[in-house]
């Protein structure tokens, strides 16, 4: 079984409240971007400002790519699934909530989430 990290925003309570939810079925590293070794991954902290990373064996996921792979590997392959069909009208989206990250309907997305953990 291979390690996965997340690397996400720890100032978002979206992204919080979404790693509590994966953290229930699926074991991972989770790191905030703000304090972790963001160069031992590849990575810069403006790209991780953007999206949420996932990494796997040499595989990095990145933005909805990320979601779709987490949810699969947490066992939600119907979601996975339909994020996946979904194409550009779930990256569109992804990326409409990760630049409102405090918005209402963020705010709401958060709420619910925090209901079914």
């Amino acid at each position: 079984m291979s390690q996965i990290t997340v690397i996400y925003d720890g100032d978002c309570v979206l992204c919080k409240t979404s790693i509590n939810w994966l953290s229930k079925k699926l074991i991972f590293n989770a790191i905030r971007f703000q304090s972790g070794d963001l160069a031992s991954y590849g990575l810069t902290k403006a790209e991780c400002e953007k999206q949420v990373y996932a990494i796997s064996d040499s595989n990095k996921y990145g933005g909805v790519s990320a979601v779709i792979f987490l949810l699969n590997k947490r066992g939600n392959k119907i979601s996975s699934a339909l994020l996946r069909l979904s194409g550009p009208i779930g990256s569109l989206g992804y990326k409409k909530i990760a630049a409102n990250r405090k918005s209402l309907i963020v705010k709401l997305l958060t709420r619910f989430i925090a209901k079914i953990t």
